[in-house]
């Protein structure tokens, strides 16, 4: 009979075939080797947008003599896009992680293009708003999917310097939009100024085509119908209530409808997001210090230059006597810095070495700054304007694309589209706000000024009522005094905002940098 083997120690016992090894912590995927290429094609179709929009106000001397426009008619050819784009800006970033965001791209591209075509063959001012609200639903998903393309194809170590060059086409959009509608209505009729987006958006699409890879999060869950709804309402109406104020006055029936429906659509958006298992904006983000720190600051970097831009132009044109061409010539300095500050990685390199709350305080600091140096020096001539304007540039430069970044970082990357619907969102907000209450403050301070024998409706409807030189002098000197009340009033805003934002921005590090006691762990040890 065979003899038994002998038993062996439990620890050299055989067991049976361990489990697999577990796989190390996944790593970050590896960026796209096409990256900078998409990128160039991601800032073509943002460029497409904002040239059109500071293209038209160049314009509206041509659209009122050859439409027959009205005063209300130019408004609403200006505020239909920005309010169908605002509205929609969140749905569209939600609908780009689900469906698509390379096929929403392509989306935005084509409804953009028809909406130019239809723009530039427009017969009548109705026609022509039409086709702008148009054109706000294809601005819609090319400012979401724009920004969510450069989420998904560059890695944490390249997306601030690959953000701060998408936010060069903001400035380079604002600079050059003046200048080439300005060139084009010498040598063409008005509907060149939308016909010119055509060929740009059929290079766009045919490079979004060929070269942006798709990405969608992937999710199964039905869609948020009612969210996209509520927001949609919601959002149209703050927009509307912040864009009529100025004109209507802030107390009329309806700016206060408008802004009563926004904050009773956009409460109930709230609640209904909270309900749902899958909501189209997580509210939990807003637990994040960090997102809320990146947030307030966005609005006011929004605020600050959107506000200064709206009274630079009055700034030059009336106080220092400059046409409308000389006029934007003259603000191209602020975005010539953000360009090449940008352009040259400077935030990008200061981000590792002073981190992400000292840039955010630094460059809010320098907007508030330059706003200082243009409300107290330049009255005086050009000369302080200009120094004013360049350290705008830089201080948006540096804060821009550190927020843009913080933003969406605080977001899963399979919500890139409505992290980017949010910072247009804010976007949308703080331009507007800015307008507002900086435009507020002005006439405010300038109908106390102005005799009231005169009124003060307006800066020229005061110098027409005015009798004599001197009367018209000491107009023109109660508007100067009441653009550099707005801008300090707008100055201390940005400083008191940009530090409240770092502030936050700064103890969310520091909390996450705690790391958390074991279970069970004793709280006092050591």
């Amino acid at each position: 009979m065979p003899t038994p083997p002998a038993e062996q120690p439990p620890s050299a016992a055989p067991a049976p075939d361990p489990d697999p090894a577990p796989a190390p912590a996944a790593k970050p995927p590896a960026p796209h080797p096409q990256r900078w290429l998409i990128l160039g094609v991601i800032c073509l179709a943002q460029l497409t947008v904002l040239l059109d929009n500071t293209i038209l106000s160049v314009a509206i001397p041509s659209l009122t003599r050859e439409l027959h426009a009205s005063t209300a008619d130019i408004q609403w050819m200006i505020n239909a896009y920005s309010l169908v784009q605002s509205g929609l800006l969140l749905t569209a970033g939600n609908a780009a992680d689900r469906y698509g965001r390379k096929k929403l791209l392509i989306a935005g591209l084509a409804l953009f293009g028809l909406g130019s075509l239809a723009a530039g063959l427009a017969q009548t001012s109705a026609q022509l708003i039409t086709a702008r609200a148009g054109m706000g639903v294809g601005g819609a998903l090319l400012i979401t999917t724009t920004l969510a393309v450069v989420v998904q194809v560059f890695d944490s170590t390249e997306r601030v310097k690959a953000i701060g060059l998408w936010a060069i086409v903001n400035s380079l959009g604002f600079a050059a939009g003046p200048l080439l509608g300005g060139v084009m209505l010498e040598h063409f009729w008005w509907g060149a100024i939308f016909l010119i987006n055509i060929p740009v958006v059929v290079l766009g699409l045919v490079a979004v085509a060929l070269l942006v890879p798709e990405s969608k999060s992937g999710e199964g869950e039905r869609p948020d119908l009612l969210g996209a709804l509520l927001s949609t309402v919601g959002m149209t109406a703050v927009v509307y209530a912040i864009i009529s104020g100025p004109d209507h006055g802030w107390a009329s029936g309806r700016v206060l409808l408008a802004a009563a429906v926004g904050a009773v659509v956009l409460g109930a958006f709230i609640a209904w997001e909270l309900r749902i298992p899958h909501p189209m904006l997580d509210m939990r983000f807003f637990r994040d210090r960090r997102f809320v720190g990146a947030v307030g600051g966005a609005v006011l970097v929004a605020f600050g230059m959107t506000g200064s831009l709206f009274l630079l132009t009055q700034h030059l044109q009336f106080v220092l006597g400059y046409g409308p061409l000389d006029a934007g010539l003259r603000t191209a300095p602020l975005a010539l810095t953000v360009i090449a500050l940008n352009l040259f990685g400077v935030t990008a390199r200061l981000l590792p070495r002073f981190g992400t709350p000292a840039l955010i305080a630094l460059g809010m600091a320098l907007v508030a700054a330059g706003l200082t140096s243009i409300a107290l020096l330049g009255a005086r001539g050009y000369g302080g304007m200009l120094l004013g304007l360049v350290v705008m540039g830089a201080g948006v430069a540096i804060a821009h694309p550190v927020m843009a970044n913080a933003i969406m970082s605080a977001i899963p990357p399979e919500k890139a589209g409505v992290g980017a619907g949010i910072n247009g969102t804010l976007a949308e907000f703080g331009n507007g706000l800015g307008v507002a209450v900086l435009g507020a403050v002005l006439n405010a301070r300038f109908a106390a000024l102005v005799p009231a024998a005169i009124g003060a409706a307006s800066l020229p409807a005061a110098l027409a009522a005015a009798e004599g030189a001197a009367e018209r002098l000491r107009i023109a000197e109660a508007f100067a005094r009441g653009l550099e009340t707005s801008q300090l009033v707008g100055a201390a805003a940005v400083l008191a905002g940009g530090l409240l934002a770092a502030l936050l921005l700064r103890r969310a590090e520091r909390t996450e940098s705690v790391p958390e006691a074991p279970s069970g762990a004793p709280t006092g040890a050591a």
